[in-house]
C-alpha cells in the first residue's frame, strides 16, 4: 500500500502586528505607473524581402488565428480579425472561407453578413455581394439593415429594375412606414409619379394612420394634383366614418382648402368637424379655426362661435358638479369679459349659492375666493359701495367662525371700508374679529394698518392682546419689541425681551434669545448682553451657545488690534469644561473643532498646541442591539470618541498609555534585534496591549 502524502507544514506567523509603512494598491500603481514597468517595450520590426519569409509570416499569423478560434469560437471579433488579415494580404478566397465559417457558426450575426458584404462591394465582387444579399433578407427578412444596404447597392450600380425588385420583395412583408417612404422616394428620384401614387395606396392601407393620409394628400398636393388631393381626404374620412374621426384629419383638409384658397370650404369643414366631434377631442380644431377667422373671416363671428363653446363647456362642468368652482371662476371671467353686468351678476349669484358639502374649511378656501372676486367686481367694475357693503357682510355671517374662519375676509373688509373712509367701522370689524376668532394672522394685519396709520399706542394695546392670545409665539414678541425700537424707548423694548424670555414655553427661544442680545449689541450695552449669555448658558448648556458667546467676546471689546482673544479663549475654556461635564462627546467635539479654527485664525502655536492636545480620536466599538422587548438582537458597530483627558482619568487608560509609549519608545530596537525569543516576546506584549486596549474600550462603551 502506498502511504498517504502527508500534507505540507504551513509555517506559523510570529509577528502579526502591522507594519510601520503600509503598501497599498494605489501605492503599487503610482510606484509601476512612475518607473513605467506597465509599458512593454515594442516588438521588433520585421522586414520581409522574399516570399518564402512571407509565407512563414502569413504560416505564422494564420496559426495564431487558428488557435484563437479553437479556443473560442463565439467570439465574433476573432473571426472579424481574421478574414479582414486575409483580405489584407490580398487573398480574398481564403478570407471569403473564414466569413462562410464564421456565418456557420453563427448565422444569426448581423455583423458578420454586413461585415462579409462590405468585403465582397470593396473588391467589386458584385456577384457575390448580390448573392450574399439573398441568403441575408431570406434568412432574417426582418432586418431592415439589411434592405436598405441591398437596395441602395443596386441603385449605385444603376440597376433600377434590380433595386424595384427589391423594394417589392421588401414590402410583402409589410415592414414599418420608413421602409415604404424610402421605396416611395427611390421612385420619385426617377419622376416615375405614377408608381409612387400606387406604392402610396398601398401604404395607407397597411399602415391606416391619420399622417399617412395626409402624407398621401400633400404627395399629391405637392405635384400639382389638386382634385387628387382633395379625394384622397375625402376617401380617407370616409374611411374612418363617424366613430374614429380624429381632428388633425379635418385640421389637414381645412388647411388644405386654405391653401387653395378655398376658404368657404374650409369654414365648411371646420364647421362639420365642430358639430360632429366631441368637445374634450376637438381643442385644436378650435385653434385652427379660429386662426382661420382671424385670417379670412369676421372676428366678431369667431368670437362668438369660441365663446359659444366654452360657455357650453363650462355649463356642462357646473351642471356635473355645482361646487367646481375653478369651473366658475372660467364660466365668470368669460361672461365678465362681454361686459353684460346684469348677467354677470347673476352668475356670481349663482355660483355663491352652491356652499360646499360639509364644514371642511379646504372645501370652502375657494368658495370664499367667489366672494372676494364678486365684491371687487361690484367695487371696481360697477362701482355699488352698498351692495359690495352686503357682499361681505353676508359672507361673513354664511362662514361658521365657531369652526374655522378666513382671515382674508376680515381684512379685505376692513381695507374696503378704509378706502371708503369709514375708519371706524374698519376697526369695529377688526375688533369682532379678534373677539369671535382670533388668528395670528387678524393681529399682524390689524397691526399693520394701525402702523401705516401712525397710531402706535393702539399698536401696543393690540399687541400686549396678541401676546395674550399666544404667548408662545416668539415672533410677536421681538415685533414688539422691534417697534419700541423704532420708536425709541430701549428701556420698554428690554422690559418685553425680559417677559418673552420668562415665559415657560416658547416656540423658537434660540430665535428670541438671539433677537435680545443682537438688539443690546445694537444699543452699545456690551455688558446686558455678556449677562445674557451668561443667563442662557444657565439654562442650556448647548455647544452653539458657547461658540457664539465666544465669538461675540471675539469682537466685543475693542483692542489694539481689534479682537479680544483672550476672552474667547477663556470662553472656550469653560465650554471645553462644560461639554466634560455634560458627557456629551458629539458636542465636545464641535466646539473642539472651532476652538482649533479660532485658534488658526487668531491665536498662537503654543495655545494651538494645546487645543490640538485635547482632540479625541475616533474608535469603533461594539454594542448590543437591544429590542423593546428587552432582548438581545445583536451587534452593530458605532463610532466613538476619546478625549486625552478622559485617558489621563482613568485607571486603565492611563495603564493602556504608558504602554503605548513604551512600545514606542522600544520598537524601533526591538524591532532591529534577530532574536527570535525577543520577538515572541515583543509579539505577546503586542497581544496584550490590544486585548487591554479592546477590554478598555468595551468598558468604556458599558458605562
Amino acid at each position: 500500500m502506498e502511504k498517504p502524502q502527508k500534507m505540507p507544514k504551513v509555517a506559523k506567523v510570529k509577528n502579526k502586528a502591522p507594519a510601520e509603512i503600509q503598501i497599498t494598491a494605489e501605492q503599487l500603481l503610482r510606484e509601476a505607473k512612475e518607473r513605467d514597468l506597465e509599458i512593454l517595450p515594442p516588438p521588433p520590426k520585421q522586414k520581409i524581402s522574399d516570399e518564402a519569409e512571407l509565407a512563414d509570416y502569413q504560416q505564422r499569423k494564420r496559426k495564431v488565428f487558428e488557435d484563437n478560434l479553437r479556443k473560442n469560437k463565439s467570439v465574433v471579433s476573432n473571426w472579424i480579425k481574421y478574414a479582414q488579415w486575409e483580405e489584407s494580404q490580398k487573398e480574398i478566397k481564403r478570407a471569403r472561407s473564414i466569413w462562410e465559417r464564421a456565418l456557420d457558426n453563427d448565422h444569426r450575426n448581423i455583423t458578420l453578413w454586413l461585415k462579409y458584404a462590405e468585403m465582397e462591394m470593396k473588391n467589386k465582387q458584385i456577384n457575390h455581394a448580390r448573392n450574399l444579399w439573398d441568403r441575408a433578407i431570406t434568412i432574417m427578412p426582418r432586418v431592415n439593415q439589411f434592405w436598405y444596404k441591398y437596395t441602395y447597392m443596386e441603385e449605385m450600380l444603376e440597376n433600377v429594375a434590380g433595386a424595384r425588385q427589391v423594394f417589392e420583395r421588401w414590402i410583402e412583408w409589410q415592414p414599418e412606414e420608413q421602409a415604404w417612404q424610402t421605396y416611395i422616394n427611390f421612385e420619385l428620384r426617377y419622376k416615375e409619379l405614377d408608381r409612387a401614387r400606387k406604392i402610396y395606396e398601398r401604404f395607407v392601407m397597411v399602415h391606416p394612420e391619420i399622417k399617412n393620409w395626409i402624407k398621401y394628400a400633400r404627395f399629391e398636393e405637392t405635384h400639382g394634383f389638386i382634385n387628387s388631393a382633395r379625394t384622397v381626404y375625402e376617401r380617407a374620412i370616409e374611411f374612418y366614418g363617424d366613430d374614429h374621426m380624429d381632428e388633425r384629419l379635418y385640421i389637414g383638409f381645412a388647411k388644405f382648402e386654405e391653401n387653395q384658397r378655398e376658404h368657404d370650404r374650409a369654414r365648411v369643414i371646420y364647421k362639420y368637424a365642430l358639430d360632429h366631434l366631441p368637445k374634450e377631442k376637438s381643442l385644436d380644431l378650435y385653434k385652427a379655426y379660429s386662426i382661420h377667422e382671424k385670417k379670412f373671416g369676421d372676428k366678431a363671428g369667431i368670437e362668438d362661435v369660441i365663446t359659444s363653446k366654452r360657455k357650453f363647456q363650462y355649463e356642462q362642468e357646473i351642471l356635473e358638479n355645482p361646487t367646481n368652482y375653478d369651473a366658475w371662476f372660467d364660466y365668470i371671467r368669460l361672461i365678465e369679459n362681454e361686459g353684460e353686468v346684469d348677467i354677470t351678476r347673476d352668475k356670481y349669484e349663482q355660483a355663491i349659492a352652491n356652499k360646499p358639502p360639509g364644514n371642511d374649511k379646504n372645501l370652502w378656501r375657494r368658495y370664499v375666493y367667489l366672494w372676494i372676486n364678486y365684491a371687487l367686481f361690484e367695487e371696481l367694475e360697477t362701482e355699488d359701495i352698498e351692495r359690495t357693503r352686503e357682499i361681505y357682510k353676508t359672507c361673513l355671517e354664511h362662514i361658521p367662525h365657531k369652526l374655522f374662519t378666513f382671515s382674508k375676509i376680515w381684512l379685505y373688509y376692513a381695507q374696503f371700508e378704509i378706502r371708503q373712509k369709514n375708519l371706524q367701522i374698519a376697526r369695529k370689524t377688526l375688533g369682532m374679529a379678534i373677539g369671535m376668532c382670533p388668528r395670528d394672522k387678524i393681529y399682524r394685519g390689524y397691526i399693520e394698518i394701525e402702523i401705516q396709520l401712525r397710531e402706535f399706542d393702539r399698536c401696543r394695546i393690540l399687541y400686549e392682546k396678541f401676546i395674550e392670545f399666544n404667548p408662545e409665539n416668539c415672533t410677536t414678541w421681538i415685533k414688539f419689541a422691534e417697534l419700541e425700537t423704532l420708536l425709541g424707548d430701549a428701556e420698554r423694548a428690554r422690559a418685553i425681551y425680559e417677559l418673552a424670555i420668562n415665559q415657560s414655553r416658547l416656540d423658537m427661544p434660540e430665535l428670541l434669545w438671539k433677537s435680545f442680545i443682537d438688539f443690546e449689541v445694537q444699543q452699545g450695552e456690551i455688558e446686558y448682553a455678556r449677562q445674557l449669555y451668561e443667563r442662557l448658558l444657565e439654562r442650556s448648556g448647548h455647544v452653539k451657545v458657547w461658540i457664539s458667546y465666544a465669538n461675540f467676546e471675539l469682537t466685543s471689546e475693542t483692542t489694539e488690534d481689534g479682537m479680544n482673544v483672550s476672552l474667547a479663549r477663556r470662553v472656550y475654556e469653560r465650554g471645553n469644561d462644560g461639554q466634560k461635564n455634560l458627557n456629551d462627546r458629539d458636542s465636545r467635539v464641535l466646539l473642539l473643532e472651532s476652538w482649533r479654527d479660532f485658534e488658526k485664525e487668531h491665536g498662537d502655536d503654543e495655545y494651538l498646541e494645546k487645543v490640538l492636545a485635547k482632540m479625541p480620536r475616533r474608535v469603533k466599538k461594539r454594542q448590543k442591539i437591544v429590542s423593546e422587548s428587552g432582548e438581545t438582537e445583536g451587534w452593530e458597530e458605532v463610532f466613538d470618541y476619546i478625549f486625552p483627558e478622559d485617558e489621563m482619568a482613568k485607571p486603565n487608560l492611563k495603564l493602556l498609555a504608558a504602554a503605548k509609549n513604551w512600545k514606542k519608545n522600544m520598537d524601533v530596537p526591538i524591532r532591529a534585534s534577530n532574536d527570535g525569543d525577543q520577538g515572541n516576546d515583543n509579539n505577546d506584549l503586542d497581544r496584550d496591549d490590544s486585548e487591554e486596549s479592546s477590554d478598555s474600550e468595551k468598558q468604556d462603551g458599558d458605562e
